[in-house]
C-alpha cells in the first residue's frame, strides 16, 4: 500500500503540504495544468527552492491577480468542485477537507454550517491549495495518509477577518479535537485551519516512520524564516505492508448441562463487564443424549483472573479450558462525523488501506431515543450517509 506520511516538523499549512508533495514528485507543469479544471482565472501558480536552516525545500506561492469581493459558502464550493473535470477521488478529498473547516467554524461562530462564509479558507490560494493537494495525492498513487502528532504554535496571535486571533487559533484546535498534537514553545501560527483540516479529513492517524519503507522524500516551506526550527513540513513517500495488529488473547471455555438457562443471559452480561472481549453460548450435545451449553469467553490474560471467578462462582461448571489465541484484527478507531443528525461517534476501520466508517449501536440507541425514531430507520439514513 502507498501512502504519505506528513512530519509536522514546523506544522502544517495548505502552501506547506502543496509545497511538499511537489518536491516529493509531483510534477508542478502537471498540477498547474489539473488546476485550470476548477475553471476559476485571477491567479497563477508559482514554485521555488529556499533554504530553512540549511534544508532546501520547495515554496509554492499562489499569486493572486484578481481579488474577489464575495465570500463563498461550503454550498458554493462544493459545487464548484463538483462542476469540474477533475477525478472523483479529487472532488471527494478537496470536498471532505473543506467540510472540516466548515464544521469546526460553524461550532466556534455558533453559526449553522450553511451560513458559514468562507473568508481565507474560500479565497483563491486556499481553494487551490486544498484542490491541489488532493490533486497531488492522487498523482503520486496514494491510498492512505498518515501524520506525525501535529505541532502547533503556543503563544502570540494571528491577524484574521475576525480580529486578532489567539495561536492555535481556535479553528484550528477545533478541527484537531481528537487528533494527537504537539504544542510547542514557537510563537507563531505553525499549524493553520487549512492544513489542520488536511490532515484531519485525509490522515488515518499518527503512525511510526520505521514502519514505512521509503521511496521519496519532499520538503514545502512555509512563508517565514523561525529561529527555533526549521520552518518545513517533510512528507515521505512509501510502502506500508498490509498493518494487521497482532495480539495474543486467551479462550476460557467450559461444557455445562445442569444449570437453568435462565442465568446465562445474566452470566454473559457479568463477563462483558468484567472485561471480556467476547463472550458466548454454543449449543452441543453431550454423554448420555444430553442437551448441554458450552460457555465460551475470550479475554486479555490480565482480566482472566476476574473471569474465571465469574465462571467458578455463577455457573455450575467444576473446571474450564483455557487456550491462549494468537489474534490479526483490522486497524480500528473512532471518529467524530458531521450527519443529518447532528455530529455522532462512527467506528472506523481500515480495509485495503481506505478508511471505512461504521454506525455505532448505542449512538443509533441514543439519537432514536432522542428524535422518537424507530432503531431500524436511524441505522438505515446513517449507513447510507457514512457509506457503511
Amino acid at each position: 500500500m502507498k501512502i504519505a506520511y506528513f512530519d509536522t516538523i514546523a506544522g502544517i499549512s495548505g502552501d506547506m503540504t502543496l509545497g511538499a508533495l511537489v518536491s516529493a514528485g509531483v510534477s508542478f507543469d502537471e498540477l498547474t495544468i489539473e488546476l485550470q479544471a476548477l475553471g476559476i482565472g485571477g491567479f497563477e501558480l508559482q514554485a521555488r527552492h529556499i533554504e530553512r536552516h540549511g534544508m532546501v525545500a520547495t515554496k509554492v506561492d499562489v499569486v493572486i491577480s484578481e481579488q474577489p469581493h464575495y465570500h463563498r459558502h461550503l454550498k458554493d464550493i462544493e459545487e464548484l468542485i463538483d462542476k469540474s473535470s477533475l477525478t472523483q477521488h479529487v472532488k471527494d478529498r478537496a470536498k471532505k477537507i473543506f467540510r472540516e473547516v466548515a464544521v469546526a467554524e460553524s461550532k466556534v461562530h455558533n453559526t449553522p454550517i450553511e451560513k458559514i462564509h468562507f473568508h481565507e479558507v474560500g479565497a483563491i490560494d486556499s481553494l487551490v491549495d486544498i484542490v491541489g493537494v488532493s490533486i497531488g495525492l492522487e498523482k503520486l498513487g496514494i491510498q492512505a495518509v498518515y501524520s506525525s502528532p501535529v505541532k502547533v504554535g503556543n503563544g502570540g496571535t494571528v491577524k484574521s477577518q475576525h480580529g486578532v486571533l489567539p495561536v492555535p487559533t481556535p479553528a484550528t484546535m477545533e478541527i484537531l479535537k481528537g487528533y494527537p498534537i504537539l504544542l510547542t514553545d514557537v510563537p507563531f501560527e505553525l499549524t493553520t485551519p487549512t492544513g489542520a483540516a488536511i490532515i484531519k479529513a485525509l490522515s488515518l492517524g499518527t503512525l511510526s516512520v520505521e514502519k514505512i519503507q521509503i521511496s521519496d522524500v519532499g520538503y514545502g516551506a512555509g512563508g517565514r524564516e523561525l529561529e527555533q526550527l526549521p520552518n518545513v513540513l517533510r512528507v515521505f513517500i512509501g510502502t506500508l505492508e498490509p498493518n494487521y495488529l497482532a495480539d495474543e488473547i486467551v479462550s476460557v471455555e467450559t461444557n455445562i448441562d445442569n444449570m437453568n438457562p435462565e442465568i446465562y443471559p445474566y452470566v454473559i452480561e457479568k463477563l462483558i463487564s468484567a472485561g471480556a472481549n467476547d463472550a458466548y453460548l454454543i449449543p452441543i450435545l453431550m454423554k448420555k443424549g444430553r442437551p448441554g451449553i458450552i460457555l465460551s469467553a475470550l479475554v486479555e490474560r490480565a482480566n482472566l483472573d476476574k473471569i474465571l471467578d465469574i465462571f467458578f462462582r455463577e455457573t455450575t461448571t467444576l473446571g474450564v479450558r483455557i487456550q491462549p489465541i494468537e489474534r490479526k484484527k483490522l486497524p480500528r478507531g473512532s471518529k467524530q462525523v458531521q450527519t443529518h443528525f447532528g455530529i455522532v461517534s462512527a467506528k472506523v476501520i481500515i480495509v485495503d488501506g481506505q478508511e471505512q466508517l461504521r454506525v455505532e449501536f448505542e449512538e443509533c440507541k441514543r439519537i432514536a431515543a432522542e428524535k422518537n425514531l424507530p432503531l431500524g430507520e436511524v441505522y438505515r439514513k446513517l449507513e447510507k450517509e457514512l457509506g457503511s
